[in-house]
């Protein structure tokens, strides 16, 4: 792995002296632009898919929203043309799900045909069909119950959804309705996941069913969530409020029986896929072969330190035992099983060495050897999966794997090839930076969305090779150049033991070494959940981070070992204590170092984050003395009020490791409280539940400690409405001016 020590970027190219005072130039970087249009869009690239014909299909949100249309984009001419007449599908639109409230843009659909000739939409809990040659919309269904989860069939010709937890087929053409599963009830799913399996198995897609290649058959979870606890949520409206429930498996408690099935859409008949002999707690892939005949199913254990992949026969659901793979502490998920044409070879994903590398096997589960190797790891944060996928495309008739990876450094996404006998390692992006690819169907050129700490992101496409075709939107400097953005300086803080934890510095702008600065730590900290990459931040946080620094903040970024992604071997060290004292002696030799610099005030050190970054706050702000203030925002205050695929993953059940649990419950700390502490969170909370703050607080309350507290009613974890987080970021303002800067 390359050795970094101190890389200071400048944003010479964005026009930082491009003239006028600095407050002038500052005018526009306020909250209200963030969250304008024109700041949710300015460092974005158009959303993008290939279809089979070869042409990439674009949804340019930079355009305005009554403009938004799709797109077709061809590589070899660079020809780009509109798809749809934006005008008479949002009149469509409109006229079939809310004639008295106009529909504003398309947007991106939920599913696109991969023909190119149809594209669903979920509005308004319905499925709807945009025609692309006509601009025509038609419902599907329109039975009043919520639709979702709408796939097209590989052929092009049926649409297939879930309403009321029941599968259902439409046909396009004759657009008749077919209803496919009979069972589904409020805790019996079909096709469709439990929160759980959402959430931490199929990252936030609900990913229940599998169409096959030849579209004859339908692969598809069948979940009983009978036996999982109910949470509820309290509403504030309407007089009498109503109670929202939800299924949820705390910690040590019961969680959904899972079970996979095919279903044939000739007969109307499931084979369930026979598991019998091999027990499991979680079903957590499922994925067709190529020949259709046959599935790969995997599986893992309530420990999640043993992964089985089988092998199962469609027609008769008999399964074959082809692989285990192991880890002392946890197995992380990913999707890269890639089968080759002939069925009897693939290749696999590992981490058995610490770090995620490519193995090919043989479909008897025999290891034929491994593909890639060293001290860096494969990277899913620049791949095209929606799930958790570096490999980007397997090309047999070349012999390349082109796949995404941490090879130059632990905060680059960059793109490889390599041969399958792992020979020929080559790097395909030349440029620093990250960069996020999606091959073309037949592997003849692919698409790259690219940006740099000090490069605005643009999409181009390219050549296998790496060489460019054509670009299909350039970064629009013009839109940033006004607001006099700050340059971040990347380098690494030591840890107490000379590792390099990777770090981000963004100083004011009237920067005087001789002064002394308040200074605002942005934290997450989980496993390998780095916060700090060579990548442009465009989000409302990066934002955020530009106006403390013109406020007169220094703003800093550090990731913990364990948060960085090199490899799994760091992540495993907060075996049986996440968020805990091994993550915690990390951030503090950071600050140690940072209180060290001659520019920062050690007085003056507040510390904030975000779901897991909340929870590091209570962390830092219990564990230790080192911090004025801090902001924890929907962070988990005992790993007991959390999920059970999540926690115990590295915190093992309750029930087994009880002195851990206590040990890493910040709420059992809160009387240990140093500095003051703005608490965050949303009433409707379903993924870190109300109660850990409410927790947090009440021991607070007992230990007779004042805090500041800001609650969002019904609003969930990510506080996502532009009025609530403009607020939360105006409120976190207002909070550090007046505890930082006095």
């Amino acid at each position: 792995m390359r050795d970094r020590s101190v890389v200071v970027v400048c944003l010479a190219a964005l026009a930082i002296a491009s003239g006028g005072p600095a407050a002038a130039q500052d005018e526009r970087l306020t909250l209200d632009w963030v969250f304008s249009d024109e700041g949710k869009s300015a460092a974005a690239v158009p959303r993008h898919a290939w279809i089979d014909s070869g042409l990439l299909v674009l949804y340019d949100e930079r355009e305005p929203k009554p403009q938004r249309t799709l797109e077709s984009f061809d590589p070899e001419s660079g020809e780009r043309r509109a798809l749809v007449d934006p005008a008479k599908a949002l009149s469509g639109l409109t006229a079939l799900l809310e004639p008295e409230k106009p529909i504003e843009e398309l947007g991106w659909p939920n599913a696109l045909d991969p023909r190119g000739r149809w594209a669903a939409y979920e509005k308004q809990d319905d499925v709807v069909v945009l025609d692309l040659e006509s601009s025509d919309v038609a419902a599907v269904g329109r039975s009043g119950a919520v639709e979702k989860s709408a796939r097209f069939s590989p052929d092009g010709r049926s649409l297939a959804l879930v309403r009321d937890n029941d599968l259902y087929l439409w046909d396009l053409e004759a657009r008749a309705e077919r209803r496919l599963t009979t069972d589904g009830s409020a805790t019996l799913l079909n096709g469709t996941l439990s929160w759980v399996y959402w959430e931490e198995i199929f990252n936030r897609n609900d990913e229940g069913y599998w169409w096959s290649p030849d579209s004859k058959a339908i692969a598809y979870l069948q979940t009983d969530e009978s036996g999982v606890a109910l949470m509820s949520f309290v509403d504030f409206e309407p007089y009498v409020p109503r109670v929202i429930e939800q299924r949820y498996p705390k910690a040590g408690e019961a969680n959904p029986r899972v079970r996979a099935g095919v279903l044939d859409l000739e007969s109307g008949k499931t084979t369930w896929i026979d598991l019998g002999v091999y027990p499991y707690e979680y079903l957590v892939r499922v994925q067709w072969l190529p020949d259709g005949k046959r599935l790969a199913v995997q599986t893992l254990d309530r420990q999640q330190t043993r992964l089985d992949l089988f092998v199962a026969d469609a027609a008769t659901g008999e399964v074959t035992h082809v692989l285990r793979e192991t880890d002392e502490a946890w197995i992380n998920l990913h999707d890269d099983l890639h089968f080759l044409a002939d069925g009897r070879r693939f290749v696999w994903l590992s981490e058995r060495d610490g770090y995620a590398h490519l193995y090919l096997y043989d479909i008897d589960g025999k290891l034929v050897r491994q593909i890639t190797k060293g001290d860096w790891a494969l990277s899913v944060s620049g791949a095209s999966s929606r799930l958790g996928r570096a490999v980007a495309l397997l090309d047999e008739r070349h012999d390349w794997i082109y796949f995404t990876a941490l090879e130059a450094s632990s905060i680059e996404d960059q793109l490889y090839r390599i041969h399958l006998d792992g020979s020929e390692l080559e790097r395909l992006t030349p440029e620093r930076g990250t960069h996020a690819v999606v091959f073309r169907p037949d592997g003849k050129c692919y698409a790259d969305a690219f940006s740099a700490v000090d490069r605005l992101p643009s999409l181009a496409v390219h050549r296998p090779g790496g060489e460019p075709v054509s670009t299909v939107a350039e970064p629009r400097r013009e839109l940033v150049e006004p607001l006099d953005l700050l340059p971040r300086e990347l380098f690494t803080i030591p840890a107490a033991d000379g590792f390099a934890m990777p770090a981000m510095i963004l100083k004011p702008a009237t920067f005087d070494p001789g002064r002394r600065y308040p200074v605002v730590i942005y934290v997450y900290g989980g496993p390998s959940s780095p916060t700090v990459a060579d990548a442009w931040g465009g989000r409302a946080r990066d934002y955020f981070e530009h106006i403390l620094a013109h406020q007169g903040f220094i703003v800093l970024r550090v990731d913990n070992r364990s948060a960085t992604a090199k490899s799994k071997t760091l992540e495993n060290r907060i075996l049986y204590e996440g968020c805990g004292a091994t993550e915690l002696a990390d951030l503090l030799d950071a600050v140690k170092w940072l209180k060290s610099q001659p520019y920062v005030d050690p007085e003056r050190v507040g510390i904030w984050g975000w779901s897991g970054g909340g929870s590091f706050t209570m962390l830092a702000m219990t564990a230790s003395t080192e911090f004025k203030a801090g902001v924890a925002v929907a962070g988990v205050s005992d790993w007991r009020y959390y999920d059970t695929k999540f926690a115990e993953a590295f915190m093992k059940r309750p029930q087994d490791n009880p002195e851990g649990y206590d040990k890493t419950s910040h709420a059992l700390r809160a009387k240990e409280l140093h500095g003051r502490l703005l608490l965050v969170h949303g009433t409707y909370d379903d993924n870190v539940h109300p109660q850990n703050a409410w927790r947090f607080a009440d021991e607070l309350i007992e230990a007779g400690i004042t805090f500041d507290m800001m609650v969002y009613p019904m609003r969930k974890h990510g506080i996502e409405d532009d009025a609530a987080q403009k607020h939360l970021y105006a409120t976190m303002l207002e909070f550090w001016n007046r505890n930082l800067r006095m």
